[in-house]
Parts: C-alpha cells; structure tokens; sequence
C-alpha cells in the first residue's frame, strides 16, 4: 500500500472551506512545506527523501466529494506536488478493483442447497452513543423451495417455502445471477429497472445494488466489481460523515441521499465490508405508538458457506 492511498482514507468526512478559510490554509500550507524543508536541508546537509503529508484544503464543492491533500515529496531540486480528492464515486471504483483481486473459495450452488450465513451487528444508538452487539445464523434455501431458518435481531424466524408464483429479487440462483450484466452501464440500467435517470430512479437503483450484495448469494465473476461501478456514475452519491470502526477497521461510507442504505468500505483497503441503515423502535406513548430510540445498524458478513441442510455449517 503506497503513500498515496494510504492518505486517501484520510478525513474523508470533512465538509467544506470558505473561500477566506481555504485562501489561509493555502498561504499557511507553503509556509509550513518551505520553512520545513529549509530545516531539513540545512540540518541534514541533504535532502530528506521521507514524504512530508499535509492535510489542507479540505473543500468540496459537491456533496460527493470528500477532502482534498496536498502530497509533497522532497527530491532536491526537484519538488512535485499532489493534489488529490478523494470522492464517492473513486471509493466506488476503488472497491470495483479491489473485488476484481478478491478469491473466493465458494462452490457454485446447487438450487436445492442452502446458505449458511453468520452476521455480526452493531446497534449504535443516537441519543447516548450506546452499542449493542450480537450474531445472527441463518440458513437460507438457495431457490425457495425449501423452509429456511432466520436469525435476525437474535430472534429466530421460520420461513416456508415460496409459492408457487413468488419471485425472489435480487436473485439467489446461479443461474439467474449469470443473466444479469456486468458492463457497468447495462448494469446501472437493469438497476434502475430500465426506466429514465431521475432523482427517483437512482434511488432506486441504489437500494437494488444494496440489496444485491447484502447477500446471501454467491456472485458470478465480476458482477460485483460492476455493481460498484454501475453506482459510481450515479450524480448524488456521497461520501457518509461519519468516523467509524466496523470490523475492528476504520470504515467509510457510500450513500444516496434518497436511499435507505449506506455501503460501508475499509477506508484504507477498500474493501466491502458491509451496510449501514437508520432504524428505531417502537414505543406506545399516551395511547399511541411512537419511533423512539434511533440508532444505526451496521452488519457484517463474518462468514457464508454453501451446504445442504439447516444446521450444517460448512
């Protein structure tokens, strides 16, 4: 991991500069490199190869865009200097590379086989900060045809078989994932169910992406790494503000203004980590039922496997 990926997970959360603010930490910015790199070569009768990392600037003008560093590396004579902004859109392409290197050891499915899966979730509430934690197992058939077993929020659920006429979308047989496209743009339409680009229909599109890879299922070659470009072309998506640790990793979030779900990405590695969604229970106050203590509901895929009855785990 170089230099410069590393300082792109940096305060990738922070808003914008006013015009004064940002004119300032410019003037105090090349003060600070010049003065430094004076010491350095007077102290050290050289110049110090090391890279000097400053954070400055941090405007975007969009609300997709996330925070702009200044990169300067000292080379003598020769000073070269990086302005890079992080945005949306490049985590979304990042996390597209980073699935394209990703292994899986997965079979492919058979219909009549089940998903196991055990998901860890963090409740963070609102008001006070509080935590809650806990694992739920399910086993889930791969074509509906069989009854699953749920664990959702620690309770357990027994779902019957679909009907006859029931459709499950996104899909979680083989088969019907490989139909789905993976050039990115035919990807974005098929999400967007093939209607106009509006405010609604990436919405849309968005919520479909989420739902497709909050799983189970296992995806054929490359139909991930094209879900997150498909949702990089999208004009509203935005970096969350939000500084947190899912997994034991520094985190940040891709969301739509619109939509109900925020995928969640290592802020280092790109990698996916899982979602995040606002939720709330429900109180009866006064004789009436009210949404009390929010919070948000972030899970994560420690493990899936394929395997042919309930209670098997691998």
């Amino acid at each position: 991991m170089d230099e410069l990926t590393q300082v792109r997970g940096w305060d990738t959360g922070a808003g914008g500069l006013s015009d004064r603010a940002r004119a300032a930490a410019r003037a105090r910015l090349e003060t600070a490199i010049t003065g430094e790199s004076r010491g350095r070569t007077a102290r050290a009768g050289g110049p110090d190869r090391r890279l000097v990392l400053r954070t400055a600037l941090a405007g975007a003008v969009a609300a997709g865009a996330g925070v702009t560093v200044v990169v300067t590396r000292d080379g003598g004579p020769h000073r070269t200097t990086v302005l890079h902004t992080v945005s949306a859109a490049e985590v979304l392409r990042q996390a597209a590379d980073r699935s394209r290197t990703a292994n899986s050891d997965l079979p492919v499915p058979r219909d009549d086989q089940y998903f196991y899966t055990r998901t860890h979730v963090v409740h963070t509430y609102l008001k006070d900060g509080r935590t809650r934690t806990w694992t739920d197992e399910s086993w889930m058939s791969v074509d509906g045809s069989k009854p699953s077993l749920r664990q959702e929020n620690g309770k357990i659920h027994h779902d019957p078989p679909l009907g006859r006429h029931e459709v499950r979308w996104p899909p979680t047989v083989y088969s019907e994932l490989q139909r789905m496209p993976t050039d990115p743009d035919a990807l974005l339409d098929a999400f967007r169910r093939g209607m106009k680009p509006s405010t609604h229909t990436d919405m849309f599109a968005f919520d479909e992406a989420c739902m497709l890879l909050m799983g189970p299922r296992v995806l054929p070659p490359k139909l991930q790494a094209a879900a997150f470009e498909a949702l990089s072309k999208l004009p509203h998506i935005r970096l969350d503000r939000y500084d947190a640790t899912v997994a034991g990793r520094k985190a940040v979030g891709v969301s739509h203004p619109r939509a109900n779900f925020t995928f969640v990405f290592d802020r280092r590695t790109y990698d996916y980590l899982g979602l995040r969604t606002k939720g709330s229970s429900a109180k009866k106050v006064h004789g009436e039922w009210k949404q009390v203590n929010y919070y948000y509901e972030t899970t994560t895929l420690e493990d899936i496997q394929v395997v042919d009855r309930i209670g098997q785990h691998h």
